[in-house]
């Protein structure tokens, strides 16, 4: 069996649509490993899905391919959304907190890249919607704001 492929169908597609939204991330940040992206990423959408609540981030999460919904959705504490703080200083020690250090990704670098993940990859109103339920300052983070 090639090894790009696992026989699932299911599976298959998740892991083009998670390494579509990784190589944007990537060419976002000029960085070259996988790995990283997925941490900036994923630190993102956890700081995004706390802020959204719940209903939006169901509707998000959904949304996500499969392998990034099993990490935004890990850990979720449903009751403690959306978070009450909403400034984009904020939101940007959040997405910090999310990054293992020893990747030393730039947290407002990583929400910019993920966000034009999001845009790129999501239906136009989709993203529109999410725009829409940010405070101005983090929503100025978006592509074009």
């Amino acid at each position: 069996m090639d090894m790009s492929t696992t026989g699932l169908e299911t599976f298959d597609k998740t892991l083009r649509e998670t390494n579509h939204w990784l190589r944007i991330v990537m060419d976002e940040l000029h960085m070259e490993s996988s790995k990283h992206a997925f941490a900036a990423l994923r630190a993102a959408l956890l700081a995004l899905r706390d802020r959204i609540g719940p209903a939006a981030a169901l509707q998000l999460g959904a949304q996500l391919p499969m392998l990034l919904r099993g990490a935004y959705y890990e850990n979720w504490r449903l009751a403690g959304t959306p978070i009450e703080e909403r400034d984009v200083d904020g939101f940007i020690a959040d997405v910090a907190g999310n990054l293992p250090a020893a990747l030393r990704i730039d947290p407002e670098e990583a929400v910019r890249a993920s966000f034009v993940a999001l845009t790129e990859s999501l239906a136009p109103n989709e993203s529109a919607k999410i725009a829409r339920l940010l405070p101005p300052d983090i929503r100025s983070l978006l592509p074009g704001a």
